[in-house]
């Protein structure tokens, strides 16, 4: 008997477990359970195997980790040893020379993921123009014999200029592979072959830190998915597509943001099924709120940032993350102020009307206390809401603040909901797009509570919440493409740039490419800048040097508000994506009539038809989230079961 689902996605938050079902026509089926804190737990393989319905194996298991993303914030990873170009020693520590905050003396930049004792300098020298200083037998023997004596988990190899001559790196990366067969060696030649030694060596050391917990989950979780007929194991990256077990354990830095980047795929995803291809997305689960912008159907992808203050110098989807999740701790600061996050309850202990043992107040109490969320409405796994336990806890914090329950209650959520336009604002207006002409789409277990409050605070006029809005994620995580990328540096001007030269820089990254994902279509890409500047924009490389260089004065005139067609355009990387199409997702047609408002302000999202237009104040439940429709704005029922918000 054929297994009637073809892909699973599996999102796994602080606290609740996503899981979306996609059968071969694409029909959509969804289960949410709780999680278990640290791992995939038993109800997570039991909810699968309820789902799978078929003898036969499924094709694949698509997972949104953030084992990578803990490891960082916690600094939970494994012992790395550096090895670096004598005289060079300090460069993690040094960095930029920038400062944490501009204006704040007293804030430091979070240390380096290795000890200064773990750096081993290696005498030898690599200069932009070929070898200065050679790398001898009897060197390489001492490096491997300083890093065996401090017996790391994983040894980071960064030497100067690799990029450009990786002889050295890849000899002495060999030498310890050999002498250390089950250390992980990360060489800066492999895993991002680009100029900028600062962030080719964080990068690196990222890479290293991870790989020894990454590959060590995604094989165990590997296996448990194959043994029970679940399919192929595939994880997310942070550039939106999905990686097998083996590629994600050796690009385990590529998983920094693997989690939050299937929320966007999804809303990317609803979007375009519904003719709206220009969105704010904003992610709203139990421990963490996600914002970022989907722009004429495609997530905005940047070639670097920071995870826990740590630069990664790798492409991923823009995301901006703050501490407001429905499982956020209100509480009282020293000066009187009400305060939320980022502290978390999670799963365990939880929010206090869980009844499974939190006593602190959270955003999801204060949205019991205002009537926000219906007691008789039950959570995944049949948890049902203690309005009492939390009317109890909101008022400990009230007491605190010299407020009333009700206005306690309310402060909370406007103080979460300020932190998400403030991420909001940042993934749009702060890189130049006006939002005012944009949907907002809210999602999460948490998210359409707070959409049409979001929308306008930031001036927008509608927003939408998606069908299966509480398992986006997951929905995005089961339909997404596979995805790699190439990269190396080349330093030319476009103009220089002819069709003979650019075969030869996209020649080697495209046979990568094409050996390392088979029947992948494969997408070129430089990173430009105008000479002199510090900064660059990646953009699709064009028939003609001329054509990638107009691309970039576009690009530039619609990220800083301005160009000069007259300057040259210098390319310093070009990039290659490989990709292959995810699963298609049929979001099933409703039926029914439209129905009229019903008067006691509340109702079941399955019992109104397409069409049904509800005027705000009103709260919506769905089986997986709660919707509220502000004074001022309108909702309207989609065929497909999505909500669109508009103001009145």
């Amino acid at each position: 008997m054929a297994s009637e689902v073809t892909r699973f996605g599996v999102d796994v938050g602080g606290t609740f477990t996503d899981i979306v079902a996609l059968s071969p026509q694409g029909d959509v089926t969804v289960d949410k359970v709780r999680s278990t804190p640290g791992a995939v737990g038993a109800d997570v393989w039991n909810a699968l195997q309820r789902l799978r319905r078929g003898e036969s194996a499924a094709e694949a298991l698509i997972h949104g980790t953030t084992v990578a993303t803990n490891a960082l914030l916690e600094r939970s990873g494994g012992r790395v040893v550096l090895a670096a170009t004598a005289g060079f020693e300090d460069l993690l520590w040094l960095r930029r020379q920038d400062r944490s905050h501009l204006y704040d003396l007293s804030r430091d930049h979070p240390p380096p993921l290795t000890a200064h004792d773990d750096v081993v300098g290696v005498d030898e020298r690599v200069g932009a123009e070929g070898v200065v200083r050679e790398l001898g037998d009897a060197e390489v023997e001492r490096v491997v014999a300083e890093v065996k004596r401090r017996r790391p988990d994983a040894v980071a190899v960064a030497l100067l200029f690799s990029f450009r001559d990786p002889t050295h790196e890849r000899r002495l990366a060999a030498a310890l592979r050999r002498a250390l067969p089950d250390t992980p060696v990360a060489a800066s030649c492999e895993v991002l072959p680009v100029f900028r030694e600062y962030e080719r060596t964080s990068t690196t050391t990222v890479e290293a830190y991870l790989r020894p917990k990454v590959s060590g989950y995604v094989a165990r979780m590997g296996a448990d998915a194959a043994e029970r007929g679940l399919g192929e194991l595939r994880i997310m990256a942070s550039n939106g597509g999905t990686l097998s077990v083996v590629q994600a354990g050796e690009r385990a830095a590529a998983l920094a943001l693997s989690g939050p980047a299937g929320g966007v795929e999804g809303a990317r995803l609803v979007g375009a099924q519904l003719g709206m291809l220009d969105l704010l997305t904003l992610d709203m689960g139990g421990t963490s709120a996600d914002a970022s912008i989907v722009l004429a159907g495609q997530p905005m992808v940047q070639a670097a940032g920071a995870v826990g203050g740590v630069p990664l110098a790798l492409p991923h989807v823009l995301i901006e993350t703050v501490g407001a999740g429905g499982g956020s701790v209100a509480w009282v600061d020293e000066g009187g102020a009400l305060r939320v996050g980022p502290r978390s309850a999670g799963a365990v202990p939880g929010p206090a009307c869980y009844g499974t043992g939190g006593t602190e107040a959270t955003v999801t109490d204060a949205a019991a206390v205002l009537g926000w969320l219906d007691a008789a409405h039950p959570l995944a796994g049949g948890l049902r809401l203690d309005v009492g336990r939390a009317t109890a806890a909101v008022g400990r914090v009230a007491e605190a603040a010299g407020l009333s329950l009700e206005r306690c209650a309310d402060g909370i959520i406007e103080v979460a909901n300020a932190a998400m336009v403030r991420a909001l604002r940042r993934v749009s207006v702060e890189r130049g797009v006006d939002p005012r002409a944009m949907t907002l789409v809210a999602f999460g277990g948490a998210g359409p509570m707070f959409a049409c409050r979001m929308a306008e605070s930031l001036g927008m006029e509608r927003a939408l919440v998606p069908p299966h809005a509480g398992v986006l994620s997951a929905l995005g995580l089961a339909s997404a493409p596979d995805k790699l990328e190439f990269a190396t540096s080349l330093h030319a001007l476009a103009h220089e740039l002819d069709a003979q030269r650019t075969r030869e820089a996209f020649g080697d990254l495209e046979t990568q490419a094409r050996d390392a994902l088979t029947g992948a279509a494969l997408q070129r890409l430089a990173d430009c800048r105008y000479p002199g500047q510090g900064y660059e924009l990646t953009v699709a490389v064009g028939d003609s040097g001329d054509a990638t260089a107009a691309a970039f004065h576009e690009a530039h005139r619609e990220r800083f508000g301005h160009a000069d067609r007259e300057r040259p355009v210098e390319l310093v990387n070009v990039r290659v994506v490989a990709s292959r199409r995810g699963a298609d997702v049929r979001l099933a047609e409703r039926a029914g009539a439209a129905e009229a408002r019903r008067a006691d302000g509340r109702a079941a999202l399955e019992e109104l038809g397409p069409g049904t237009v509800v005027d705000g104040p009103y709260m919506l439940d769905v089986i997986d989230c709660t919707i509220r429709i502000e004074p001022g704005w309108r909702g309207a029922v989609h065929a497909t079961g999505a909500v669109i918000l508009e103001r009145t």
